[in-house]
């Protein structure tokens, strides 16, 4: 075959390819005006944790010195050891296990919701609890920490966009498949990764993944990978992975205090 011929063959398959990508894409996808209308996915309604680990330190609260799994130093295990619920409460600290932290892995039914067009709101019954994810900048000039602290949150891209994928191109990733959003919690109150006083400093740092996944069967989840970086009192990041199952309604929502013990 000649260079004619060779040239032929090539335009022929490159038009198809450009002609399908076009029609199935549109062009280039217009840029999202808020957080709320590119949102890849959607995490809003109630959801309820379903617990499948480490039941002896989610589901009652660890006995004194118990923190197993969790990489404290020796200054974090002191503090810990020195945990005592009565001192928390007459301070008025009940919801030192509470924080963004170690929230997500307590048992219970959370509700998430927009607040607005770039605040993703988080409600927790227990402890009523509420986070706030902003999409929109930096923490407010003067504020001050919380149990909740200041999230940053973005959605992450499909790093080749969305829709079919082209044939010989591999799949194409979908929002709904691995991680689409990304939450970084600083302005954090000191507190507790669990009940039984295992501390986090002022100075932690929270990265958040939220991924969401639909079952064969229709059920629909989202799973959270959380890691916790304290200077202070962990030799290591402290990494979990929580898991949420949707629920038709509020059915079972229940708030309550937090408890410190």
């Amino acid at each position: 075959m000649g260079s004619r011929g060779s040239a032929a063959v090539l335009i022929a398959l490159v038009l198809p390819f450009s002609a399908y990508a076009q029609a199935g894409r549109g062009g280039p996808p217009p840029v999202p005006k808020t957080a709320k209308e590119g949102a890849p996915v959607d995490l809003t309604g109630y959801w309820v944790s379903v617990v499948t680990e480490d039941w002896r330190w989610r589901m009652v609260t660890p006995i004194r010195g118990d923190f197993a799994g969790i990489p404290l130093n020796a200054a974090g295990r002191k503090v810990g050891e020195a945990w005592d619920p009565a001192k928390d409460e007459a301070a008025g600290e009940q919801c030192r296990s509470y924080g963004a932290p170690a929230i997500m892995r307590v048992p219970g039914r959370v509700h998430i919701t927009w607040e607005d067009d770039s605040t993703l709101k988080i409600e927790t019954d227990a402890g009523s609890q509420t986070r706030l994810l902003h999409f929109d900048g930096k923490p407010p000039e003067g504020a001050k920490p919380s149990w909740q602290g200041y999230s940053a949150a973005h959605w992450e891209r499909p790093p080749r966009g969305s829709g079919l994928p082209l044939a010989g191109l591999g799949a194409v990733r979908e929002g709904m498949h691995g991680r689409s959003l990304e939450v970084v919690t600083t302005l954090l109150r000191p507190g507790y990764l669990r009940k039984n006083g295992p501390p986090y400093s002022a100075n932690t740092v929270v990265n958040e993944y939220y991924d969401l996944s639909k079952e064969p069967n229709g059920d629909v989840w989202f799973h959270v990978t959380t890691i916790v970086k304290d200077p202070q009192y962990l030799e290591e990041p402290f990494v979990t992975s929580t898991d949420f199952k949707k629920q038709p309604d509020a059915s079972g929502w229940n708030p309550s205090a937090c408890s410190a013990r």
